[in-house]
């Protein structure tokens, strides 16, 4: 008897539908085809022990299982469940006239219970596009498919489960969530909070303007002036995600395996801190079954980069791309691979190897070359990338003790949510564009419009730091965003004037 099951390969974070053709005749042979590797070809003991703990046993004839399509190489022990309901299904053990409304997925321990697998969400939404009716899942897995609506979502413990819902006798129930309820668990009161940095207004405005247009930013100077503190503290600031960023962000990480007791959707923006002895594929990623890096995990958040020069230059220099494109891809001799990468860049550095240049009470002890030398660690078209450059100075004892924080992070980030409203009003019929930093050439020209005393002032800066095209673009782009958080629909000279003071490592013989 032949029947047939359905599942999802994940490739990239999309799911591709896989069906398993089980196929039961005279004899006593096993075989499994359709490109299947070792974690799947293993899973015929993981089956039949499984079987066997619940009180059913893989029939001694020829059975033979086709994974198609048959070119799609099928990887993980994500397969165990719809094989294990198939050759039950075929050998009439169980009823298969629900079977071609459901989408089966899951691991089987050898005492029948199901382990979580990854990519569920992409799996779920793929379902719901291909019609199905409902979807069989490991619990673990049930709520994170559940953010799907229109679609039936079952979370099992263990197999027998499974067999008595397709046998029509079972107690499962259906698994709902409330995504209105998941955005409704606002955190008002984060845990780091702008209030607790004491000075710094100058660097807490320009995290601002960052955090309002999503621009990448460098914050540069000794140790102890405070720039891992306020970079940590920038997510209080930034504007909560909106659903489609929510399914995109999660996606990722489910595809990643990284969902496990954070909720079933994302609602509130990553915050990657790689540890500097990161390699290049961990940063963007890929490996022999390509994963995504820590670009992807940053998709619609921040990627923080503590100590900047410390990272391996080759490390680096991959960032380039994906921070234009906004997008990775990972090519292999079988595959390639697309990871959605656009992530707000925010990194640290001091100024030399001892940490003390332009330090205003401790004198540096490294001769002008060293200085060079440790700068240019960071290319030239790496910090052209980066929107704000902020020298950080340390800030005055008498400010440490007696001056307070001017604004908290709530207050901060109302200003920062009512910039970001006004542009996803500008870009709503822009797809995959919510914030300035991710403008065009053709909306710049549309938004950007300067006025003859603005154009003299950008000339001026433009000749005296010799800035490059790529950073003229990043320039207006931060004072578009200073014009947002200023109400204005034009930019003035004065919102130019002040995007170009971010530009701290453009001016002349810095660091010489």
């Amino acid at each position: 008897m032949l029947v047939k099951t359905y599942g999802c390969a994940i490739i990239g974070i999309q799911a591709l539908l896989i069906t398993v053709e089980v196929n039961i005749d005279q004899g006593i042979q096993f075989f499994m085809v359709g490109l299947p590797d070792n974690a799947v070809r293993e899973s015929h003991q993981r089956i039949e022990s499984a079987l066997k703990n619940n009180g059913y046993k893989i029939p001694g004839k020829k059975i033979v299982i086709n994974m198609a399509p048959a070119d799609i190489r099928k990887e993980g022990s994500s397969y165990d469940l719809p094989i294990a309901i198939g050759i039950l299904a075929a050998s009439e053990m169980i009823r298969s006239d629900k079977l071609e409304k459901f989408m089966i997925m899951g691991e089987l321990s050898l005492d029948g219970s199901l382990l979580p697998v990854k990519g569920a969400l992409p799996i779920s939404l793929e379902a719901k596009k291909l019609g199905f009716r409902g979807l069989v899942l490991p619990a673990g897995n049930a709520r994170e498919a559940a953010v799907v609506e229109d679609i039936e979502v079952y979370g099992a413990n263990n197999i027998r489960e499974v067999i008595d819902l397709f046998n029509g006798c079972g107690s499962l129930e259906l698994t709902k969530v409330d995504i209105k309820a998941q955005f409704g668990q606002e955190n008002s009161n984060p845990a780091l909070d702008f209030a607790d940095v004491r000075g710094q207004e100058n660097i807490k405005r320009a995290l601002e303007v960052a955090a309002a247009g999503g621009h990448n930013v460098l914050l540069i100077g000794p140790p102890g002036a405070g720039k891992t503190m306020m970079a940590k503290r920038l997510p209080s600031i930034l504007p909560p995600l909106i659903l489609q960023e929510a399914l995109e962000t999660t996606k990722i990480h489910s595809v990643a395996g990284r969902l496990n007791g954070s909720g079933p959707l994302i609602t509130s923006r990553p915050f990657r801190s790689p540890h500097h002895t990161i390699s290049p594929i961990a940063l963007v990623g890929g490996g022999s079954i390509p994963r995504p890096g820590e670009i992807s995990l940053a998709h619609h958040g921040v990627l923080f980069l503590d100590e900047l020069p410390e990272f391996n230059r080759q490390v680096l220099e991959v960032l380039r791309q994906p921070m234009e494109d906004r997008v990775v891809t990972v090519s292999r001799a079988k595959v390639s691979t697309t990871y959605p990468a656009s992530f707000m860049l925010v990194a640290a550095m001091n100024p030399c190897p001892c940490g003390f240049y332009n330090h205003p009470q401790t004198p540096c002890q490294c001769n002008p070359g060293n200085i060079q030398k440790y700068l240019h660690r960071i290319s030239g078209p790496l910090f052209d990338r980066i929107d704000i450059q902020l020298e950080v100075i340390p800030v005055p004892y008498r400010d440490l003790r007696d001056k307070p924080s001017a604004d908290n992070s709530n207050e901060i980030r109302r200003r920062v949510v009512g910039a970001r409203l006004k542009q996803e009003k500008r870009f709503s019929g822009s797809r995959g564009v919510y914030c300035n930093a991710q403008m065009n050439p053709r909306q710049m020209r549309q938004y950007c419009h300067l006025d003859e005393t603005s154009h003299l002032l950008l000339k001026n800066a433009m000749d005296k730091l010799g800035l490059s095209a790529r950073a003229f673009e990043r320039i207006l782009k931060v004072a578009r965003t200073i014009a947002d958080l200023n109400n204005s629909e034009e930019i003035h000279a004065e919102f130019l004037a002040e995007a170009i003071t971010y530009r701290s490592l453009d001016r002349e013989n810095w660091g010489k």
